[in-house]
């Protein structure tokens, strides 16, 4: 098996300063009016801030906390406050440690609680939607799990639609995401670690992964790279990706992102490791490779023949939407002679009078069809994709009529740009129409040669790219014959007897061989 190689910046670790701390962490003590008041202090000018006060009888109160939006007020009010008002508590020299026992063993019937022993436990518990209750003469505080903010109902995904496959996606929660995941890998070997992240935001990152599938080697190289975080805010899964990934410069995803449970549950079955962040629906998947961003989620729901007639179709446009406009400037300013005599007469006919090189003139096109696609995303979904195609059409039929650009150009730039919505990954596709413009600053500047260069260029840090130790161009550099069962072509599913080769840990083996169909596996009566 491939051994995981670390990156410099992990091998070489540095000393990182930390990041200004507002976090009290000072020990809890027994006088419950004095912690109270150091926790109204610290939440002081928060008009959401909730600090209430319960009298249980003359010499016990009980003071909670918590944030109006964050909690479940309802259950609050029936399952705690109720009971502790009515509940009549034997007096005596044990009343506080009544009460507490109470309260801390009563209420794991509606909720999960826990202790804090230290002010920063507990603020941060407050923070995270649960409920701090301190009572008179115990140094410990207990925090109540009464999470009741509103959070976006299971919707079909967006940016990953499918005809056949299932039509639910990750929401905002957490929680909700690793329920969907759970819900399709019902083992107890799927595996779920908890991280913290950001300074101030807390935000909740959680490792999943299977146990015996997913490779330790793996397992821990994340679980490094995690631990040495230090920001202030994590809002997103992509605060997570770029401070993991190991070549930040590279502007190809070296990290997959997706807001498909299917696709996170394939993943993990394969080996591959998944990360949820709270506050997010798109879910992190690593180790990937170049080829992952070429495959569409459909390819696993249809039949294989088809999916792999689909598949070729789309690694040509994709090779279409790189090279097409550097190959129109190379072979129309340099090469001419590779042109067909019929098809250079036509170019140079429909060329007379525009102004500018061929070059020049397919930049103009390329940044014209990128200002309308950004637009067209940034615009209200009702008018967004009018405008862009109604734009298209329109300042392509005026440059033309003005003799500003040429109808071949116009023909090349939308071929090219149509041929770019069949790349899958949007970050992949967005990486290869930023080379697309090297490629036309080659081909304008030295033709083919430029465009060979490019290309050499390109191959060499696609081989050289690593995805956690893991080969970016893999199988097809290192070459695993293996793996072409599932990139070249998609194989039938009872082929697929082993997961990936560089990336399954010890439990490799997938399904037992000798599972092709046939009707010789079942005899009728007759027959018998």
């Amino acid at each position: 098996m491939y051994k995981f190689r670390k990156p410099k910046r992990l091998q070489e670790l540095k000393k990182i300063d930390p990041i200004p701390s507002d976090k009290k962490s000072e020990i809890l003590t027994a006088n419950g009016e004095s912690n109270g008041e150091k926790i109204k202090e610290l939440f002081q000018n928060c008009s959401d801030f909730v600090a209430k006060q319960v009298d249980i009888s003359d010499q016990c109160t009980i003071r909670l906390f918590y944030f109006d939006g964050l909690v479940d007020i309802k259950t609050l009010d029936e399952f705690i406050l109720k009971p502790l008002v009515l509940k009549q508590f034997p007096k005596g020299h044990h009343e506080h440690e009544s009460i507490y026992r109470h309260i801390e063993q009563e209420l794991l019937s509606i909720t999960q609680v826990k202790t804090a022993s230290n002010m920063e436990d507990l603020v941060t518990g407050i923070l995270q939607a649960q409920i701090g209750m301190i009572v008179d003469g115990e140094n410990n505080a207990l925090l109540a799990d009464l999470k009741g903010f509103e959070k976006r109902s299971i919707e079909a995904p967006t940016t990953e639609v499918t005809i056949r496959g299932p039509k639910d996606s990750f929401t905002e929660s957490i929680r909700t995401n690793t329920t969907l995941v759970r819900r399709r890998i019902c083992s107890s070997k799927l595996k779920i670690e908890a991280f913290s992240i950001g300074e101030y935001t807390k935000t909740r990152v959680e490792m999943a992964y299977i146990e015996g599938i997913a490779p330790e080697s793996l397992l821990k190289e994340i679980r490094e790279r995690i631990s040495r975080i230090r920001i202030d805010a994590a809002l997103g899964s992509e605060f997570i990706e770029e401070f993991i990934e190991d070549a930040p410069l590279s502007p190809f995803p070296q990290i997959q992102n997706t807001e498909r449970p299917d696709i996170v549950a394939g993943n993990l079955m394969e080996g591959r490791v998944a990360i949820f962040v709270d506050n997010t629906p798109f879910t992190l998947v690593i180790p990937t490779t170049f080829w992952s961003g070429l495959q569409a989620v459909e390819d696993y729901y249809e039949r294989p023949f088809y999916t792999t007639f689909i598949r070729w179709v789309r690694y040509i446009l994709f090779n279409i939407a790189l090279f097409l406009p550097s190959l129109y400037v190379a072979l129309s300013t340099f090469h001419p002679k590779l042109i067909p005599t019929p098809l250079l007469i036509s170019i140079a006919s429909a060329r007379e009078g525009v102004p500018f090189p061929a070059a020049i003139e397919a930049l103009i096109m390329e940044f014209v069809f990128e200002g309308l696609r950004e637009a067209g995303i940034r615009l209200p979904q009702a008018v967004g994709s009018a405008v862009s195609i109604v734009g298209a059409l329109v300042i392509g039929q005026a440059a033309v009529q003005a003799g500003i650009v040429s109808a071949p150009m116009v023909i090349v730039v939308a071929t090219t740009g149509i041929a770019s919505f069949a790349v899958p990954r949007y970050s992949l596709g967005t990486a290869f129409r930023m080379i697309r413009f090297i490629m036309l600053l080659l081909a304008g500047i030295l033709g083919l040669y430029g465009i060979v260069l490019g290309f050499i260029a390109l191959i060499i840090h696609l081989v050289n790219l690593r995805s956690f130790g893991v080969p970016y161009f893999s199988p097809i550099a290192p070459q695993i014959p293996q793996g072409f069962k599932d990139v070249l072509i998609r194989a039938p599913r009872w082929s697929f007897y082993r997961r990936p080769a560089l990336i399954a840990g010890e439990n490799d083996k997938r399904i037992p061989k000798g599972q092709m169909p046939s009707p010789s596996q079942g005899k009728s009566d007759d027959e018998n």
